[in-house]
């Protein structure tokens, strides 16, 4: 078992929106893995971070990477550091993935700066900023598809996966 598509990229992608429209699209089930540790932990992800740090939540996040590469077969969203981890990088291999390209500008409209996404919870601009520094070359590392989000809804970047994707 596969999934139909993986999907990676910064904070404010679309990797959800998209997501959830792409699997409507391919008639399959979307997953989120930010949703599987949620529900593993028992508590939002914010909390996690408070709770027992990044850290704890990082060990969440490759245990969920892990258990939806495997044993899913719709479209999956990973969340958007999740790519830092070299064991899941690894287990992209071999797979659809699908780098969601959104400009600095755009993702801090989406995101808003006031979220509650606890890694933006300070200067969230600047973090956003160095995020999307630090991250882009690990997204590229492992995308086999590559799509622009900026200015473009949900449907039409779902759109455009559907007609790269290889049946």
């Amino acid at each position: 078992m596969s999934p139909r598509a993986i999907l990676v990229g910064s904070p404010g992608a679309g990797k959800t929106s998209t997501g959830e429209a792409l699997a409507a699209r391919l008639g399959v089930a979307f997953r989120d893995t930010d949703a599987d540790i949620e529900a593993t932990a028992g508590k939002p992800i914010p909390e996690i971070f408070l709770d027992e740090g990044e850290q704890h939540f990082r060990v969440l996040e490759r245990a969920a990477v892990a258990t939806a590469v495997s044993d899913f077969d719709g479209v999956l969203a990973l969340g958007g550091g999740a790519i830092l981890a070299e064991d899941n990088r690894t287990a992209l291999a071999g797979h659809q993935v699908v780098h969601l390209v959104v400009s600095l500008g755009e993702a801090v409209k989406r995101v808003g700066l006031s979220s509650g996404r606890p890694l933006l919870a300070i200067n969230p601009r600047a973090t956003l900023k160095y995020l999307l520094d630090q991250r882009i070359p690990l997204y590229e590392s492992v995308a086999t598809i590559t799509v622009e989000t900026d200015g473009r809804t949900p449907e039409e970047v779902a759109d455009e996966i559907v007609a790269l994707l290889k049946p």
